[in-house]
């Protein structure tokens, strides 16, 4: 079956590039994909922004010659196109900082922005999840304890309504709490109702496995989750009881996702080391998944997609970031023997120095990122926000305690950022504002903003108007 791409956008809306002392130097590879072009329209400004008074026609373009284009009307469009706008806007990496938005005495599990960027959300291995408002200066909108918390929080997800939170744990019950009541302090079954929704078959008795990933779909009808017992579960919430079980690997499903709006196509990645693809219109007919990709020699911790159900990233246990093409997978999987080392385990070992220069030999991903480290928890991976970098960036939490920055198309690692004491697991870059979010096992969550002057939301706490209105006239002055 082919898949194409289900919606193709060539204007987008992000930020673009950044100074010289925050770059490796080093170019990884040049990418020669589809993807790079669809970059590079997504983030090049109009021809005529480039022919501005004297110099040379090279890029980047200066944000004063792309001013000035705008004011004269060059491109006969009267405004930026959001191309224009992402070639502004993805200079302005959030690369100052940090400003402390909150600590404490447990490490953070979840780092996760709202669509709108209007919420964040972290979530804590004391079960503890705080769901902050950025528009009233970061002030804590809700403060939830968890219930029934095995380990940690796994996982959690924000409905696209913004009016429930579900939390996953090692554990077939996920919970979801209304985020829009009036009550801050929300204790499970005390102040308020904790729905729990079962996993489970119902006759494999109580925890009989945990759920590391759980995922909202676009019309907020669905949750898809990966577990411990090598599944992936899909939950139907209007009839509240699971509709789907795929039995996916042979190892612990750790990440699982949509691959786009429609809800149509699932990426799942394991410890098998395997990413795969799951078409659901033809999965109860064929009981096998519409692909199978290979590359990484270790375990995938996460997989973000692009949101066009053609590329996503996943991040590996073998201290890879891998870009795939879902156009290069097959029908089944390519088994390399003695690839893997049995003895190794990340949760307490350093990777193996001889191992760090092996490559698959039927790696089908299109490129491949390095300089990070993923060792002791499953540790996140993204692509920068469409709105104002055009999806032109990667970046990724890591073990080594900081935030890397990758540019897609190059593999150089563009920015490098360090204040943690710890792992940081995850991060999260706002949608519309050049401001990113780190939280790691040191229990800070600190905020990084891009080196300007004045420009910058107040740091926290702030005056609810602030905030909000600054976010508003950095996104009308780029339009």
């Amino acid at each position: 079956m082919g898949y194409s791409l289900s919606r193709l956008t060539l204007e987008s809306d992000h930020f673009d590039e950044v100074g010289s002392s925050q770059t490796s130097g080093k170019l990884l590879h040049n990418l020669e994909h589809e993807v790079a072009q669809l970059t590079k329209l997504r983030s090049a400004p109009h021809e005529r922004l480039n022919q501005i008074g004297p110099g040379k026609r090279d890029l980047p373009v200066s944000v004063v010659k792309m001013l000035a284009g705008r004011e004269g009307n060059y491109s006969g469009r009267g405004r930026f196109s959001s191309a224009d706008r992402c070639h502004v806007l993805s200079r302005y990496l959030p690369v100052k900082g940090p400003g402390l938005v909150d600590h404490m005495p447990s490490r953070a599990y979840v780092s996760q922005f709202s669509a709108d960027g209007s919420l964040f959300i972290a979530a804590f291995q004391d079960s503890q999840i705080r769901i902050y408002n950025v528009d009233k200066g970061w002030k804590i909108q809700k403060n939830i304890h968890a219930k029934t918390m095995r380990w940690t929080v796994t996982d959690t997800s924000l409905s696209p309504d913004q009016h429930h939170l579900v939390y996953a744990s090692m554990s077939p019950i996920v919970h979801m709490v209304n985020v829009g009541s009036s009550q801050i302090e929300s204790l499970a079954n005390v102040t308020e109702i904790h729905e729990g929704l079962d996993f489970s078959s119902g006759d494999d008795g109580g925890y009989s496995f945990g759920i590391f990933s759980i995922k909202f779909s676009t019309d907020g009808h669905e949750l898809v989750a990966g577990s411990s017992d090598d599944s992936i579960y899909v939950y139907d919430l209007e009839a509240n009881k699971p509709s789907l079980r795929i039995l996916a690997h042979t190892s612990d499903v750790n990440t699982v996702c949509f691959a786009d709006e429609s809800g149509h196509l699932i990426y799942s990645g394991s410890d098998d080391t395997l990413c795969k693809v799951w078409d659901r219109r033809c999965f109860k007919a064929t009981g096998r998944p519409a692909g199978v990709l290979t590359g990484h020699l270790e375990g995938i911790t996460f997989i973000d997609s692009k949101g066009d159900g053609r590329y996503f990233i996943s991040n590996g246990k073998d201290q890879a970031i891998k870009l795939w093409d879902i156009r290069r997978m097959t029908s089944k999987a390519t088994c390399i023997p003695g690839q893997r080392s049995s003895e190794w385990d990340y949760r307490w070992m350093d990777y193996p120095p001889q191992a760090k220069d092996i490559k698959h030999p039927s790696d089908q991903s299109i490129a491949t990122y390095r300089g990070h480290s993923v060792l002791r928890t499953l540790i996140r991976c993204y692509f920068s926000p469409a709105y104002s970098t055009g999806q032109k960036y990667i970046y990724t939490g890591s073990h080594d305690s900081g935030v890397y920055i990758y540019d897609l198309v190059s593999g150089a690692r563009v920015a490098t950022l360090k204040y943690h004491k710890a792992p940081v697991r995850d991060c999260s870059w706002h949608p519309y504002y050049p401001m990113l979010v780190s939280s790691s096992w040191d229990g800070a969550v600190v905020r990084w903003e891009f080196p300007g002057k004045g420009e910058a939301p107040a740091p926290a706490p702030a005056p609810a108007p602030a905030s909000f209105s600054r976010n508003r006239i950095w996104r009308r002055h780029f339009s």
